[in-house]
C-alpha cells in the first residue's frame, strides 16, 4: 500500500506540491502570526517588569496593554502616592503610542524618579538627557536602526539627539524627558501611568489596596505587578485570545478547501484504479485508507515544509524587525501541527468515502 501511496503522489506532481504548500502555508500563518502577537505580548511583560516597579497605578478605564491609554492623569498624583505608607519612590510616566515602521511605545520620563523605581541606567554608549531635546535608547533599537550617541533621529516631528544607549528591558525601547512628552503630546503636567516602588514588595497587594481607598482614586486601575504580570498571557486577554482562535480557524479553512479539491479531483481521475482495487478484493476500509494515508503523507510534508520556512523567517523578520519578537513555541508548533492535520484529514473524509462507494463494475467501464 505505501509504495502505492507514494506512486499516486509523485504520479501527479504539481497537484501533490499544490497540496504540501497550501498545508505549508496553514502552518506559517499560525506560527509567525500567533508567535509575533504572542513576542510582542512577552517582550511587553519581560520590559514592564524590568522597570523595577512593585504597584502599577493607571487612570480609570486604561488599555490592558501599557501604553495605549495616552497622558489623562495629573501628574500630581504623584506626590498624593508618595505620602502613603512602604512607599519609596513613584515614578509618573507619560507615554504616547507610534506605528511608524514598528509599533512603538515612546515613554516621557523623569529620569531621576525613574531610575529610583528601578535603578540607574546601565549606559552601553553615552549619557543621561543634558538638554530637553535629547533621547535615550536601547541596544535593541540602536544596533536595529544603526544609530549611536550623538546620531539625530526624529519622532512626533520633532528632532532629537541620542545622548546615551542602555541595555534593554526597561520598560520602552526609547525615552525623552516627560516635559517634552507632555509638550509633544498636549498633555501638559499629566501623566500615563505611575511606577511604585515600596520598601517591601510583599506589601504590593495591602497598598494596591490602599491607594484605592484614596480620595478621588477610587476608579484607578491599581495593580501589583505580580497580578498584572499574571494577566498578561494570550489567555487572559479577551482581543488577543480571539485574533488567535480566528487565525487558526482561518488555516483549518485553507487546508480543508485545498486538499478538498485535490483529493476529490484525484478519487474522480482514479475510477479505473479504485474499480480494478475493489475488483481485487479491496474493501470500503481499505479504500478509505488509501485515500486518508495520502492526505496523511501530504500533510506531513506540508507540516515539515512550513515548520522550516517559518524558522528560516525568524532571522529575517529580526532584519527587518529589529524591535519586534517573534516566539515559536514547542507548544504552538505541536497545535499547529494538530492543526494542520485536522483540516487535511477533514478535507479528504468526503472524498475517501466516495472513492468507497464507487461500484467496480461501473468503475471498471469508466472512460
Amino acid at each position: 500500500m505505501n509504495k502505492m501511496i507514494v506512486a499516486n503522489l509523485v504520479y501527479r506532481p504539481v497537484r501533490s506540491l499544490i497540496s504540501i504548500v497550501a498545508v505549508a502555508v496553514e502552518v506559517i500563518l499560525i506560527l509567525l502570526i500567533v508567535g509575533l502577537a504572542t513576542g510582542m505580548l512577552n517582550d511587553n511583560r519581560e520590559r514592564t517588569r524590568g522597570t523595577g516597579a512593585d504597584v502599577i497605578v493607571r487612570p480609570p478605564g486604561s488599555s490592558a496593554i501599557i501604553g495605549l491609554t495616552g497622558a489623562p492623569v495629573s501628574i500630581k498624583v504623584a506626590d498624593l502616592l508618595r505620602k502613603q505608607p512602604h512607599i519609596v519612590a513613584v515614578s509618573p510616566v507619560a507615554m504616547t503610542f507610534i506605528t511608524g515602521g514598528n509599533v512603538e511605545v515612546i515613554y516621557g520620563i523623569d529620569l531621576v524618579s525613574f531610575e529610583a523605581v528601578g535603578g540607574p541606567f546601565h549606559y552601553l554608549e553615552g549619557g543621561p538627557f543634558q538638554s530637553p531635546d535629547d533621547m535615550i535608547v536601547d541596544d535593541y533599537f540602536a544596533s536595529g536602526s544603526n544609530v549611536h550617541a550623538g546620531t539625530t533621529v526624529e519622532i512626533l516631528n520633532h528632532k532629537f539627539r541620542i545622548a546615551g544607549v542602555v541595555e534593554h528591558g526597561r520598560g520602552a525601547r526609547r525615552f525623552i524627558p516627560l516635559k517634552t512628552m507632555q509638550d509633544l503630546i498636549d498633555a501638559g503636567n499629566k501623566a500615563s501611568l505611575f511606577y511604585v516602588k515600596l520598601d517591601d514588595p510583599t506589601n504590593a497587594d495591602a497598598v494596591a489596596q490602599q491607594i484605592k481607598t484614596i480620595d478621588g482614586m477610587q476608579n484607578f486601575s491599581v495593580m501589583s505587578m505580580r497580578e498584572w504580570l499574571s494577566l498578561m498571557t494570550t489567555d487572559k486577554l479577551p482581543g488577543l485570545s480571539a485574533f488567535i482562535k480566528v487565525v487558526v480557524g482561518i488555516s483549518v479553512v485553507i487546508g480543508f478547501i485545498v486538499i478538498f479539491q485535490s483529493m476529490y479531483t484525484a478519487v474522480m481521475e482514479r475510477t479505473r484504479e479504485i474499480g480494478i482495487l475493489k475488483s481485487l478484493g479491496a474493501s470500503k476500509y481499505y479504500i478509505v485508507r488509501v485515500i486518508l494515508r495520502e492526505t496523511l503523507l501530504l500533510a506531513v510534508a506540508g507540516i515539515i515544509l512550513g515548520i522550516l520556512i517559518s524558522f528560516a523567517a525568524l532571522p529575517v523578520l529580526g532584519y527587518k524587525f529589529p524591535t519586534l519578537r517573534v516566539q515559536i513555541t514547542p507548544g504552538w508548533l505541536l497545535r499547529a501541527t494538530v492543526v494542520a492535520i485536522i483540516g487535511a484529514m477533514l478535507g479528504a473524509i468526503y472524498p475517501a468515502f466516495k472513492a468507497a462507494q464507487k461500484d467496480p463494475i461501473d468503475a471498471l467501464a469508466y472512460e
